[in-house]
C-alpha cells in the first residue's frame, strides 16, 4: 500500500441552510432522536416512500462522486450532496443527527465510518466512502460507496472491489424466514478468504420513518442475531472491511472511527426490503 501520511483533522465550513418548505426529521434541534416504537415490517405505502427517499440518496451520492478527483476536498462533497437534496425536496438525514455538522459522511483512507466533510484534500491514491441518506415523505433512504481518487494501488483496489462483492452477497442471502445472523455469516466467510477483518462495532440498522430503528444487522456471525427475516422489513446492509484489525479509535469529535492500526478500510451500503423471494434494493438511482 502507499505509504502516505495518516489524516488528521481540517477545518469546517459553517452548516449549511436548508429551505424552510422541506420538512426535517424530529431529531433535528434535539440531543437525540425520539425512540422508534413502531414496527420492523413496514405497509407497502411506506416503502414506496422509501424508494423516493432512497432514488434521491443514492442519486446524490452519484453527483458528489462525480467530482471525485485529487485536490477536491471533502467539504466540496458536501456541498454537492446536500444541495442535491434539497433541490430535490429532500433533507440530508445526517444534518443535525445526534449533532452531526455535515450533510453526509466523507471517510478516507484509515477512516472506518462517520468521517466529517472539512477543508480535507484528496490526493492522488487516497479512497474515500460516501455515506449519503435523505428524508423525504416522513422517511430515510441511506447507502453509501468507496471510491477511488486518481490511481490507486492495487491493494487498495482490490480491498474496495472485494467490499463490494460482499454486500452483493450478503444482499443475495436475504430471504423470509432466515435469522439476521446469515447475513454477517456471508460477509464474514468471503472477508476471511483475503485475510480482511470485518469490523464489529458499527453495524447495519433497521431504518424507516426512523434514521436507526434499533434493529442491529451485524457483519459478522453474531450468534445474538436470531431476529427472523419477514417479508416489509426493512434495513440496511453495510459490511465495513479492513486491511488489518477490526479494532478502532474514535477522534475527538466523537465521530471519526479509524482502524487502531490506521490501515485502510472500505464499506458500501443499500436499503433493502424483504420480499416474498429475497431483497428489493431501495437506494438505486
Amino acid at each position: 500500500m502507499s505509504g502516505q501520511s495518516l489524516l488528521v483533522p481540517g477545518e469546517l465550513s459553517p452548516i449549511r441552510s436548508v429551505p424552510g418548505n422541506i420538512r426535517r426529521p424530529e431529531y433535528v434541534g434535539k440531543p437525540a432522536p425520539a425512540p422508534y416504537t413502531g414496527p420492523e415490517v413496514q405497509t407497502p405505502e411506506t416503502i414506496e416512500a422509501m424508494r423516493t427517499a432512497g432514488r434521491i440518496a443514492a442519486r446524490a451520492m452519484e453527483e458528489a462522486a462525480k467530482i471525485i478527483a485529487p485536490g477536491v476536498t471533502t467539504d466540496q462533497l458536501d456541498k454537492v450532496a446536500h444541495e442535491y437534496m434539497c433541490d430535490h425536496g429532500a433533507y440530508p438525514s445526517t444534518l443535525g443527527y445526534r449533532g452531526f455538522p455535515k450533510s453526509l459522511c466523507t471517510s478516507v483512507n484509515e477512516v472506518i465510518c462517520h468521517g466529517i466533510p472539512d477543508s480535507t484534500v484528496l490526493k492522488d491514491g487516497d479512497i474515500v466512502n460516501l455515506d449519503v441518506t435523505a428524508y423525504i415523505g416522513g422517511v430515510h433512504g441511506d447507502n453509501n460507496a468507496t471510491y477511488l481518487v486518481g490511481d490507486v494501488d492495487e491493494e487498495s483496489r482490490l480491498l474496495v472491489e472485494r467490499t463490494r462483492e460482499s454486500l452483493n452477497r450478503a444482499i443475495k442471502a436475504v430471504r423470509p424466514g432466515r435469522q439476521i445472523n446469515v447475513i454477517g455469516r456471508v460477509i464474514e466467510s468471503y472477508a476471511k478468504r483475503f485475510g480482511y477483518g470485518v469490523v464489529r462495532d458499527f453495524t447495519g440498522h433497521g431504518i424507516n420513518s426512523s434514521f436507526h430503528s434499533g434493529l442491529i444487522i451485524p457483519h459478522y456471525d453474531s450468534p445474538h442475531a436470531t431476529t427472523v427475516m419477514q417479508p416489509g422489513m426493512t434495513f440496511t446492509i453495510e459490511p465495513m472491511l479492513t486491511l488489518g484489525t477490526h479494532e478502532y479509535d474514535m477522534w475527538d469529535d466523537g465521530w471519526t472511527v479509524v482502524t487502531k492500526d490506521r490501515k485502510r478500510t472500505a464499506q458500501f451500503e443499500h436499503t433493502l426490503v424483504v420480499t416474498d423471494t429475497g431483497a428489493d434494493i431501495l437506494t438505486l438511482p
